[in-house]
């Protein structure tokens, strides 16, 4: 990137991008720029045909023949397949379904089973809240069982695996900084001292290339509805490697992951593969908008998505150093795009004002206690011009000190 860049260099930028006539295929608001894809990603119109095909038709038509005319029963597979091109997974080996805090326990608890001799569970102390209060949980139901924290029992990750741990839990990008971990690497360090690793892909999943199988990873969760637009409150998902299926067991053993669902037999058997992973009923209008979603993504490179991932984040990082670095903002994560997902994050001391003042402006990332002002960039719908006047209006917040109007002023809760 070069040291100044106007105007007329960003749209030049817009004009080359291969993925430009992709933002058509989203629905936009006219005068905003949404940089929050990272906590909720743009609808679509593909997204909004699937569900009235699902309601108007299958449903209101078909009534319950559509689990079979429709495909409903088969959804979570056939959707996992589908969502598993993204994250380098070969077929069979995710499966959409729940939430992502109730696939963390699941999976939590399948890697401990396998690891019956071990009780430690690897975290970071800065990973999103979701992923400790869902590992503390597991700890509670398994007598003896030590959670231990990068950053609170040492300084890295890394220095708390050893032989008494038997699964880290690892998010790819951290949810704040946008600080990307090496996948393959810390992989290979669980597996050199026999221990298991879970990914957390809900910043990564649609924001950039993943490649479980290539890293040898044993699990991996994540949610839909950011970067991958599935809309708000989409299943997850699950990726557990085959070379594990026939030793996993799950503790939530619902009736769509048993072996014969439909012999209503009167005591569990897990089924084969990933669906023994599923529980219970899954919410087909939500599937059914995740598909129209997931199609979208059948018609990109994902390698063009990084390559352009980098460029938007740091030209937005040079924009606002240049034109808003005498005003109190600290950049947060890391410089170099090749150690960070699609975000940026800043510092402020009233960054909460700060990010209210620019949402009012019609520029909406979102806020990280206790001061980070946070962007996310989604490269399918964000252009290099966007990123020019989202900084345009962060400088003019800043000069004229917009943001310290009474109105974006923190609230107190009353007791």
């Amino acid at each position: 990137m070069r040291a100044t860049i106007d105007l007329a260099a960003v749209e030049a930028m817009d004009a080359a991008d291969p993925l430009r006539a992709m933002r058509d295929r989203f629905i936009l608001p006219e005068g905003v720029i949404y940089l929050d894809g990272n906590s909720l990603g743009a609808a679509a119109p593909a997204v909004f045909n699937e569900l009235q095909k699902a309601a108007t038709q299958e449903w209101a038509q078909d009534l319950i023949r559509a689990w079979n005319t429709a495909g409903w029963f088969d959804m979570p597979v056939a959707l996992g397949d589908q969502l598993g091109r993204l994250i380098g997974a070969a077929s069979g080996q995710t499966v959409v379904c729940d939430t992502t805090s109730i696939n963390i326990y699941k999976v939590l608890h399948a890697a401990l089973g396998m690891r019956p001799n071990r009780s430690v569970i690897v975290a970071e102390g800065d990973s999103f809240p979701t992923d400790l209060y869902m590992a503390e949980g597991v700890a509670s139901t398994r007598p003896g069982t030590v959670l231990r924290l990068e950053g609170v029992d040492a300084p890295t990750i890394e220095e708390l695996i050893d032989e008494r741990v038997a699964v880290i839990l690892v998010n790819h990008v951290n949810y704040k900084t946008g600080q990307l971990r090496d996948m393959a690497a810390l992989t290979c360090k669980a597996h050199q001292v026999g221990a298991l690793i879970v990914w957390d892909l809900c910043h990564t999943a649609g924001a950039l290339p993943v490649e479980l199988d290539a890293a040898n990873a044993d699990f991996a969760i994540g949610c839909t509805y950011k970067y991958l637009n599935g809309g708000p409150g989409a299943p997850a998902f699950i990726y557990a490697a085959k070379r594990h299926h026939d030793d996993v067991h799950q503790p939530l053993s619902g009736w769509w992951g048993h072996a014969r669902p439909f012999a209503f037999e009167q005591s569990y058997t897990a089924g084969s593969g990933i669906r023994r992973f599923l529980c219970g009923t899954q919410p087909v209008l939500s599937m059914r908008a995740l598909k129209g979603a997931l199609d979208i993504w059948d018609d990109v490179d994902m390698a063009a998505v990084r390559k352009k991932s980098i460029a938007l984040t740091d030209l937005f990082i040079q924009l606002v150093e240049a034109r808003c670095g005498a005003y109190g903002l600290e950049l947060e994560g890391p410089r170099d795009g090749n150690a960070r997902g699609s975000q940026v994050s800043f510092l402020h001391p009233h960054g909460y004002q700060v990010m209210r003042a620019l949402i009012e402006r019609g520029v909406i990332g979102d806020f990280r206690a206790p001061s980070t002002i946070r962007f996310g960039f989604t490269p399918l719908y964000v252009g290099y011009k966007d990123v020019w006047q989202a900084v345009e209006v962060l400088e003019d917040i800043l000069r004229t000190g917009a943001w310290q109007e009474a109105r974006f002023a923190v609230k107190t809760a009353v007791t």
